[in-house]
């Protein structure tokens, strides 16, 4: 009992003290996933029941096994120390441990950096258009509002921090959008795939820098005049030389005033998030439906280009509410929740690490208690200090190879299946690995070396000296 009730007395503080930063750290995991939590959730009784839980689990997992062994110890081999009992199989537990910690530790490295590595990838990959310094902003969709936006236009463009404007309906990567199947060069029947539909003006792919590999841009009109697509929507309509879809008919909806040339092609570029594949893209100007202007900005003066973006909208539109977005932000968006994954991978790994680190150093301070006469001895027999860190660093790092061999192939084949839902992601290499097994042995030297050094610095007279 009095075992028992040591480790309750340590399992009670230690949740008292979890509590307390759980309430501190609150805040910070609202700004972190973007939540509304109260700290009074932290009170309510289903999180008390599962700390009552805790308490009374951990006291009996933690302080029954010990307190056994401890309450059968014979009194005067214990007043002799010469306890060996249970010696081989408590160090075995204590392996089972700290590699069982080490597993949890280096699947979660393996994992964040599969995370960092695909979150680097979204960043730097080409998209097929330029999407630096362009801000996105929306405007009233009345009729009266439209009659209005070119004349805007026409002031954006004389501003001399404002490279280029165009209006749209979407930007070129968009998560929503128009999808609708279409007739190709006058035939009868629809074709059996859909397209994604964008109505943009012809400056649209100046702004953006999407480039032409057939063909160019449809003429600046209010209705469809003709129609841009993409290299996607030419091969699976089963067209290899883009040149040859230039003239093509294309019909929508059945309606002949909706039926007009291919006036270009244009290379592929990613409509929507890097975890879909492309699709096909079907362009065209089409005035009805535009709903935000595309202003391409100088980066050196953007303050003040925004401000003066953001006067004359509200004199054009002084019944509307302006907001903007810079169009990299819109593209991060669609990776929102990966990177919060990410943010929340890496502070779990970094404390699986630290309980690791933990699990060790007390697996050499065990060691060099039940050692220290082996260690005398062989400091007596000439062994460096080197060499008695070695004898200690060597227990260790076998263990931590033993957790990455089994930790590794399972982080794989659950990362594999993650990235299986991406179209375009990275390949896992032999380097996150390396790297995650490197990480794990460099923070268990530190965590261990200062044990191991101490004990091989210990005087071997007081290490030999007998009762």
């Amino acid at each position: 009992m009095q075992f028992i009730s040591e480790t309750f007395i340590i399992t009670l503080f230690a949740v008292a003290i979890a509590f307390v930063i759980a309430v501190l750290v609150l805040p910070m995991l609202n700004g972190l996933l973007e939540l509304k939590l109260s700290r009074h959730l932290l009170f309510g009784p289903m999180v008390l029941l599962f700390l009552t839980g805790v308490v009374v689990g951990v006291t009996l997992l933690a302080g029954f096994y010990p307190a056994l062994v401890l309450s059968g110890f014979n009194p005067i081999e214990a007043l002799k120390n010469k306890i060996k009992a249970g010696r081989s199989s408590g160090i075995s537990l204590r392996r089972v441990l700290v590699v069982a910690q080490f597993c949890i530790a280096q699947f979660l490295v393996i994992g964040t950096l599969v995370l960092i590595s695909q979150m680097n990838y979204f960043k730097n990959k080409s998209l097929g258009f330029n999407k630096d310094a362009v801000i996105t902003v929306p405007f009233p969709g009345d009729s009266s509002s439209r009659t209005r936006i070119n004349a805007l236009k026409d002031q954006l463009l004389q501003q001399a921090g404002i490279k280029g404007v165009s209006i749209s309906l979407y930007g070129p990567a968009d998560e929503s959008g128009w999808h609708s199947d279409f007739e190709f060069n006058n035939s009868t029947k629809p074709v059996d795939f859909g397209a994604s539909l964008k109505w943009a003006d012809p400056e649209y792919f100046k702004l953006y820098d999407i480039h032409f590999v057939a063909g160019g841009p449809y003429k600046g009109t209010d209705t469809i005049s003709g129609y841009v697509v993409n290299e996607t929507l030419i091969h699976k309509l089963g067209i290899t030389d883009p040149k040859q879809a230039i003239g093509k008919y294309i019909m929508l909806w059945k309606n002949k005033s909706l039926n007009a040339q291919i006036t270009g092609v244009v290379k592929d570029f990613n409509a929507g998030s890097l975890k879909d594949a492309i699709p096909p893209v079907l362009m065209a100007p089409w005035k009805q439906f535009y709903a935000k202007l595309n202003i391409k900005i100088e980066p050196r003066n953007a303050h003040q280009t925004l401000t003066t973006v953001e006067t004359l909208w509200n004199k054009t539109f002084p019944e509307g509410v302006y907001e903007y977005q810079f169009l990299d932000k819109t593209i991060a968006d669609f990776y929102k929740s990966e990177n919060e994954l990410s943010s929340l991978y890496k502070i779990f790994a970094g404390i699986a690490l630290f309980i690791s680190s933990l699990g060790l150093y007390g697996l050499v301070s065990f060691m060099a208690v039940q050692r220290i006469k082996e260690v005398g001895i062989r400091k007596t027999l000439g062994a460096s200090v080197g060499q008695i860190v070695y004898l200690f660093s060597k227990e260790f790092t076998i263990l931590i190879v033993i957790a990455f061999a089994i930790s590794a192939p399972i982080g794989f084949y659950f990362m594999h299946g993650w990235l299986e839902g991406f179209t375009y992601r990275i390949t896992i290499g032999p380097g996150i690995f390396c790297l995650s097994i490197i990480l794990s042995l460099a923070i268990a030297w530190l965590a261990v070396g200062y044990k191991a050094v101490r004990a091989a610095l210990t005087n071997p007279v007081k290490s030999l000296r007998s009762e």
